[in-house]
């Protein structure tokens, strides 16, 4: 399901709504990736409140990667009936923050991405086996 309502200029991968998941994704050659480290949303002084606790780490193939803090952006969010997000369809305007990582697009082959982020109570972790297809 990585595929699923790609844009064409990245390639978008999920973090979690908590807890430690491993998941394998096929990447298409010549996309940088964009992942999440933790987020939230809400208004600034709640963003401001998660961002004062979120501390994470990403590790591609071994090697260190720095997140960055988004503290405060304007966001729109669509949610369709049911979804995982807001639970109800219809669209609303919050402020997103989080740590986030974008890495230049990865050779063809196999690759590993452990993503570990944190904030208060809140924890996530992914271990994603990436393969990225040739062109």
């Amino acid at each position: 399901m990585c595929g699923r309502h790609q844009p064409r200029d990245v390639w978008f991968l999920a973090g979690t709504f908590g807890g430690q998941v491993k998941r394998d994704c096929r990447v298409p050659h010549g996309r940088p990736i964009v992942v999440p480290v933790i987020n939230s949303y809400g208004d600034r002084q709640s963003c401001a409140a998660f961002m004062r606790d979120a501390k994470g780490t990403v590790v591609l193939d071994g090697e260190p990667v720095e997140p960055e803090a988004r503290e405060g952006d304007d966001i729109v969010v669509e949610g369709a009936p049911g979804n995982a997000v807001t639970g109800e369809e219809g669209i609303f305007t919050a402020t997103g923050c989080g740590l986030w990582v974008q890495v230049s697009p990865l050779e063809p082959g196999a690759h590993s991405l452990v993503i570990r982020g944190r904030s208060g109570d809140f924890s996530i972790g992914v271990d994603y086996a990436l393969t990225v297809a040739a062109s």
